[in-house]
């Protein structure tokens, strides 16, 4: 039987679709000009003084020499500065790059010089690491329209301008920067019809209208953030922007502030359960929450249920990454499900399972997952080999993660790089994370292959609770109790923590490389 969720097609998404990013917010200034557009701890811009800040801001920019077609750094935090800095950007054309202030010196100077950026701004008002990074190349701290304490970098005299096209869908807006498994960083040129089609597709999926308050924690230099701010204010809602996650103020937040949507990676909710623990709380209070979405990482089935008997609401699993902006598939607000699923495709997006050989499986064995559509990036800035690799000639994008179907229902395994093959059997990282992260004293864990005489052994990092005092050997019981013998981790290691990025992704490549140096 169809759902109303079900009903959605192309054509609506595409009826109204803004053209540039910009004019996401031209809709409620003609509406609610009055009504909370963004919201910074004491600050808040109404969508008319948005709309109007935002014009300002271009006009500075042009001032400072930014031109249509140039590339801009803006390194900051989640901010009101950092969202009228991206959509003045789109509004003379110049492509945004926005960058994560805790990248090291080396990281940042890459993608500068990768991009030819024109200049870069710094939100050295919001950000420590944000200031200390404009002190080190010298930035001058200025004015930008109504931006106050601003770093503005030296103007890169010899950045040459990209083509402006008209067509939004080729004209690129954003340039978000993804390390992947390798720690190389890539340009991923997404347009505004990529960016604005899932914004909009995920807006209508989750019932967004101007009632909602969005929690953006999730930093706009990845692009979920991106995301989110687009869809919020393309509805009329107001985005809550948190420049750093803290699951005490996020808890106070959700009692005082009316948050109705909150969207995260599984750490999200494992921290905020943790803190609800640590402080005693009987229980905790959801206000007017009436959405809990998760993405970025594998769903461990323990967490998801303790997340919903907490709060009283389905947590809905997707599956995106940045080069298709990122939707790919998602469970329905309206179908929620009790197993690990990432849901059904989107609308306008194509999906096929690819085997070992190349040949399309259908019987819904595992294979690689390749996927087409209007969201599909349009290739990796300055790297036409790396974009051919991609995407082939007929538009089809090897996202590189392994998945299978069951029907019309996506579940992803695992990366193909991360797969193990020990003894000739394929082990998939994701199981074996699963089993030990169900474990009552495991926070999080993370598990990569180890190269072992033209063999690859299991190996597990784990993240235990505070206190506890759990050894590698009893985890190792643990999961030999649900792993058959192939799968099962030949060495548990424990860490303080494990390495992530700001949305707290595992950076399981690092691991691998410090099981190398032993």
């Amino acid at each position: 039987m169809g759902s109303a969720a079900e009903a959605i097609e192309v054509a609506d998404i595409l009826e109204g679709l803004p053209e540039r990013l910009h004019h996401v917010t031209d809709h409620a200034v003609t509406r609610t000009p009055d009504h909370p557009a963004l919201v910074e701890d004491s600050v808040t811009w109404s969508y008319r003084q948005l709309f109007d800040n935002v014009q300002q801001t271009a006009t500075a920019l042009i001032s400072l020499g930014v031109r249509p077609g140039d590339r801009m750094m803006i390194v900051s935090e989640n901010c009101i500065a950092l969202a009228s800095l991206l959509l003045a950007a789109s509004r003379i054309d110049a492509w945004a790059i926005v960058v994560n202030p805790r990248l090291s010196p080396r990281e940042l100077d890459q993608i500068r010089d990768h991009s030819g950026a024109r200049r870069m701004f710094f939100t050295v008002g919001v950000s420590p690491e944000a200031s200390n990074h404009a002190a080190r190349v010298g930035a001058t701290i200025a004015k930008i329209g109504p931006l106050e304490n601003i770093g503005v970098s030296a103007m890169n005299e010899a950045a040459a301008t990209e083509p402006v096209e008209a067509n939004p869908a080729n004209q690129v807006a954003v340039l978000i920067y993804t390390s992947g498994t390798t720690g190389t960083p890539k340009g991923v040129m997404l347009t505004h019809e990529n960016l604005l089609f899932s914004a909009k597709t995920t807006a209508l999926f989750r019932k967004l209208d101007h009632t909602d308050k969005v929690y953006v924690v999730l930093p706009i230099s990845h692009i979920v953030g991106v995301s989110l701010l687009l869809m919020t204010l393309m509805t009329g809602g107001t985005v809550r922007l948190v420049s750093k996650y803290d699951p005490a103020a996020l808890a106070k937040a959700m009692v005082e502030e009316g948050i109705t949507t909150l969207n995260g990676v599984p750490a999200t909710y494992q921290r905020l359960l943790e803190y609800k623990r640590l402080a005693g709380l009987p229980r905790l209070d959801k206000g007017a929450l009436r959405l809990i979405a998760v993405a970025g990482a594998p769903l461990d089935l323990d967490l998801k249920k303790r997340v919903e008997d907490e709060l009283g609401l389905s947590l809905l699993n997707g599956y995106g990454i940045t080069e298709c902006s990122p939707g790919i598939s998602g469970v329905r607000f309206d179908a929620p499900r009790q197993d690990q699923a990432v849901g059904r495709l989107m609308p306008g997006v194509e999906a096929r399972i690819v085997g070992r050989d190349g040949g399309i499986i259908s019987d819904g064995t595992v294979g690689e997952l390749h996927v087409r559509g209007r969201n599909v990036m349009r290739g990796y800035y300055r790297a036409p080999d790396l974009t051919a690799k991609a995407i082939d000639g007929e538009g089809w994008f090897n996202t590189g993660d392994l998945a299978h179907f069951d029907g019309d229902c996506l579940f992803i395994v695992g990366r193909t790089k991360e797969m193990i093959i020990r003894s000739g059997f394929n082990v998939y990282p994701a199981e074996v994370e699963a089993v030990l992260s169900s474990h009552d004293a495991v926070v999080q864990s993370a598990v990569v292959g180890r190269a072992a005489g033209g063999n690859e052994e299991v190996v597990a990092f784990v993240q235990l609770l505070k206190g506890s005092g759990v050894t590698p050997s009893e985890l190792m019981t643990f999961a030999s109790q649900q792993l058959t013998s192939y799968k099962r981790p030949s060495q548990i290691i424990v860490l303080d923590a494990l390495p992530a990025t700001s949305t707290g992704k595992i950076l399981k490549h690092k691991l691998a490389e410090s099981l190398r140096e032993t």
